[in-house]
């Protein structure tokens, strides 16, 4: 099992503390092999916390992240044998391992003196009989749902030696209204579908978000009856501003790895381009300069290569070009026509839109254009975006006649879920992980 270092500081006030819970360092002996073509869900206790409070909720949620992975099957407390545990004290293996369980995860709830919250918890191979890791989590009451997604990317990581991807917002469009007037909101929430809102970035109808993946930052398309704006939204101000006005339309705006330049579109004339703008002196740099439609732009993790979508020959395929627009070269070569890539930010992966016939799909290839693989078909499917740890996807799904949804997907095709989410929604785009 991979040794992992432990991260200190967490956003909303939110801390982390060794205190009477050292971390074990012997290697695990229970492992979820996430690279095997058919995973089996591991077997995991998980009783309810003690302490009270926030207690039950803070189960639930982790109960709930860790199903809906796929890689975790939470056994039926109702089966559990052992009905009190105690934080400080080891729990009975037999009684876990009698229900079929592997693993064993519990913890305590407490109020701290000055007020905050504290969430104990201890991961348990039950096999083993001993202690995988343990830790403690302080925050503000209101924070409850954080802590419970700490905890579940922290029993993710432990058990699949994958980083987790819970303790993260997804921003959306969500579409609303009659066809001929539809309207559309930049909404945001958590990853589950939980705490939804929508942030005020004033008049026109907004496309494509997108989030920096080293910030709470977003960049995002508007359109007006006079003509379109990128824009940058930070969450943490609520404050948004324009990109600088541009001649032609634009679209597709997209950071680079460092959140330091934004890749967009910029239609002209009946042509599409791709061009870069430092964020720092506002100076914009055109890339391609193909008589044709360049679009999509998405960097690689390391900054140094953008995949792309173009129709230079003669139908929308994608294309790999280095940063600074030399060596472009087409790496799709399937039926279909290819659109929406994304680069995954393990760097293994570009995720994208095929269309064959009037059948869409999401796929993925290696950045040299092999290795095709199709994970999900439907009537429409589209903005395919990754989670932090590259082995997650979503994307918006619609249905013949029904509202667009959004999906997950994971990178072998077999975890397949719909979000919560109970409104139409669109163009999803996923946060890096909280701090």
């Amino acid at each position: 099992m991979t040794k992992y270092l432990l991260k200190l500081a967490l956003a909303l006030g939110l801390a982390v503390s060794m205190a009477g819970l050292a971390p074990q360092a012997a290697r695990a002996d229970v492992v979820v092999d996430v690279n095997q073509g058919a995973v089996q869900p591991l077997p995991i206790a998980i009783p309810t916390f003690g302490g009270g409070g926030r207690a039950d909720d803070i189960t639930k949620v982790l109960t709930a992240d860790l199903q809906r992975s796929g890689l975790f099957k939470p056994l039926d407390q109702s089966t559990f044998v052992e009905k009190t545990l105690d934080i400080n004290i080891a729990p009975q293996s037999t009684a876990w391992k009698q229900i079929g369980a592997q693993a064993l995860v519990y913890g305590q709830v407490g109020t701290d003196p000055d007020g905050r919250m504290s969430v104990n918890f201890r991961i348990w191979d039950v096999y083993a009989d001993r202690e995988l890791w343990s830790l403690r989590f302080t925050a503000s009451p209101e924070s409850w749902r954080r802590i419970a997604h700490k905890v579940a990317d922290t029993v993710y990581e432990k058990l699949t030696g994958e980083g987790g991807y819970f303790d993260t917002r997804i921003v959306f469009v969500a579409e609303s209204g009659p066809k001929s007037h539809r309207e559309r909101r930049l909404g945001i929430m958590d990853q589950d579908g939980a705490n939804p809102s929508y942030l005020p970035t004033g008049p026109g109808q907004i496309f494509s978000p997108h989030f920096s993946s080293n910030s709470q930052k977003i960049t995002f398309m508007s359109l007006h009856d006079d003509g379109s704006a990128i824009y940058l939204y930070s969450t943490e101000t609520g404050r948004s501003e324009a990109l600088g006005h541009f001649q032609g339309m634009v679209f597709a705006p997209r950071f680079s790895p460092d959140g330091g330049k934004v890749a967009f579109s910029v239609e002209r004339y009946g042509n599409t381009d791709i061009y870069v703008m430092d964020l720092n002196n506002r100076s914009s740099t055109r890339l391609t300069t193909d008589p044709s439609i360049d679009t999509s732009p998405s960097f690689s993790p390391s900054g140094g290569q953008i995949v792309f979508n173009s129709d230079r020959g003669g139908s929308p395929q994608l294309y790999v070009m280095n940063a600074d627009g030399s060596d472009q070269h087409r790496i799709s070569f399937g039926d279909g026509r290819y659109n929406a890539p994304v680069w995954s930010p393990r760097g293994d992966l570009i995720a994208f839109v095929k269309q064959t016939g009037s059948t869409f799909h999401i796929g993925v290839m290696t950045p040299d254009g092999k290795n095709e693989r199709i994970l999900t078909t439907s009537y429409f499917e589209d903005s395919p975006t990754w989670a932090p740890n590259g082995r997650v996807l979503m994307f918006a799904r619609q249905s013949a006649g029904e509202e667009s949804r959004l999906w997950t997907v994971d990178v072998t095709g077999r975890i397949i879920d719909v979000e919560p989410y109970p409104g139409s929604a669109s163009d999803p785009a996923w946060s890096p992980l909280l701090n």
